[in-house]
């Protein structure tokens, strides 16, 4: 109805060649069955958009109930796995500190005995130059024995 009175202000030559709109195609009064179809029509269409609205808002608030909770429980859990992971941490330090003491106490040991063992590397070549010895008198007596 305005589009048409626009159209005709601002072509001016569009007014010559359309015919004259008579006054009961303007306006269509509300009493009129045809306007009162259309706003019902409307009326209902907008119940629809609003329950549309409400579900969809409904949904919103489904989802985002349960993001909140999925963030919630996974928070939880990983604070879960840090707590373990502190613990296994804590555990693994003791571990490592008593092996790294173990192996220190192991180093000394093995230290101590090579100390003992360059002694021993001595004493064993007194033993060798003295076995060597006492093949020798063996040697010497057994001759002096079988004399012929």
């Amino acid at each position: 109805m305005g589009d048409r009175e626009e159209q005709g202000e601002g072509a001016g030559s569009s007014l010559e060649l359309e015919a004259p709109i008579p006054e009961t195609q303007k306006e269509i009064p509300i009493s009129d069955g045809i306007a009162f179809n259309n706003q019902s029509a409307i009326f209902q269409a907008i119940e629809v958009v609003e329950r549309d609205s409400l579900a969809i808002a409904q949904s919103f608030t489904s989802l985002f109930a349960s993001l909140r909770l999925a963030l919630s429980e996974s928070t939880s859990t990983s604070l879960h796995h840090m707590q373990c992971f502190t613990d296994a941490t804590g555990r693994l330090q003791e571990s490592v500190l008593d092996a790294a003491t173990k192996g220190n106490r192991y180093i000394n040991s093995c230290l101590r005995l090579n100390e003992e063992m360059k002694s021993v590397d001595g004493l064993a070549s007194q033993l060798k130059i003295l076995r060597k010895h006492v093949d020798a008198l063996d040697a010497a007596v057994n001759k002096l024995l079988h004399i012929p």
